[in-house]
């Protein structure tokens, strides 16, 4: 039988307390599991926002998912409506992603978005290509600019450097991680690159090797 994780999540403590919103996104996900024979294991996360990934009962999803096939006992992730799982397209198209990669599902009810399904994955692959149509965009208008300062003789350095906490979750999950497994997992919640890019196993060594730089320490961990 099908396993799939349900997703449930709230943004203030006075939804959590009342319990409405988490029962009505719990209804709506047990009657789409139900027509469709799936088994439904429970992840909640109350009184948190949608502006990022990094929730405590979500990563405890993803970090469930992320396993091997062979190996994992859970066969994707639904949620009653995408802003339950994320308020940001390009944070969400890093999930798709991911699950494309890792193949398993993702299932956002009020979109139509059900990646096990044909129609499912187009849906999701059109709004994949308007999260990389937008960073692309991004990027054209950026270059456009640092060109037209260079013309007017301004002095341009880097146009963005690494959020701190960005760079403090890296070295965390080095501590654990594989370089290809710290990229999965930061790309996972969302994080970037400074330059806006999807983080790879190259792109995390040479970050972990500046932070480290800057702190004067070179750990040995695991590559």
């Amino acid at each position: 039988m099908t396993t799939m994780i349900g997703y449930l999540r709230v943004s203030t403590e006075e939804q959590a307390n009342s319990g409405l919103g988490l029962e009505s996104q719990r209804d709506t996900i047990q009657r789409y599991a139900d027509t469709h024979g799936w088994e439904v294991v429970w992840y909640m996360d109350e009184g948190l926002s949608a502006k990022s990934l990094h929730r405590p009962q979500l990563q405890a999803a993803l970090t469930r998912l992320h396993s091997l096939p062979k190996q994992r006992d859970v066969d994707g992730i639904v949620v009653a409506k995408l802003d339950r799982l994320s308020r940001s397209v390009h944070d969400f198209s890093g999930i798709l992603k991911v699950s494309a990669a890792r193949k398993w599902s993702v299932v956002a009810i009020d979109l139509g978005v059900d990646t096990s399904t044909p129609t499912g994955k187009l849906v999701a692959n059109v709004m994949m290509s308007v999260a990389e149509w937008e960073r692309e965009v991004i990027g054209e208008r950026t270059s456009a600019a640092m060109q037209a300062a260079k013309r007017q003789g301004k002095h341009m350095g880097r146009v963005s450097a690494l959020p701190r906490g960005t760079g403090d979750r890296l070295l965390t999950l080095r501590a654990t991680h594989t370089l290809a497994g710290t990229a999965w997992q930061l790309n996972a919640e969302g994080l970037t690159t400074a330059t806006g890019a999807a983080w790879t196993s190259n792109s995390v060594c040479k970050a972990q090797h500046r932070l480290n730089a800057r702190q004067g320490t070179e750990p040995a961990l695991a590559a």
